[in-house]
């Protein structure tokens, strides 16, 4: 039972330094802690099987939701900046089917 609330508290730190990291633009950090949060939610799905009390859903609880306000605070930081980089994206996009059809064509 410990060990996995362990667990949580591990995987709820590592994203809080998530969160920390998209607030200051560390997005090199970001990644790396994206990486470990990745596989400590690997172990939890394997561990997180049994049963357990209910003092310790009521802590898991806790923990799930920090872990879920901490989740949502990095999507808000990411969301305006992936849609930039989504509009450059489409952009050059256009911009390389547009060469490819004059040149394609002979113009």
């Amino acid at each position: 039972m410990n060990a996995v609330i362990e667990k949580y508290k591990s995987l709820a730190e590592i994203t809080a330094q998530m969160r920390l990291a998209a607030l200051q633009d560390e997005w090199d950090l970001l990644v790396e802690l994206e990486e470990q949060s990745s596989a400590q939610v690997a172990e939890l799905r394997v561990m997180d099987l049994t049963p357990i009390d209910e003092a310790t859903r009521l802590e898991k609880v806790v923990l799930i939701k920090k872990i879920l306000a901490d989740d949502a605070a990095i999507r808000n930081k990411m969301e305006p900046w992936m849609a930039q980089l989504q509009r450059i994206m489409d952009s050059a996009r256009s911009e390389n089917l547009l060469q490819k059809a004059y040149t394609g064509t002979g113009y």
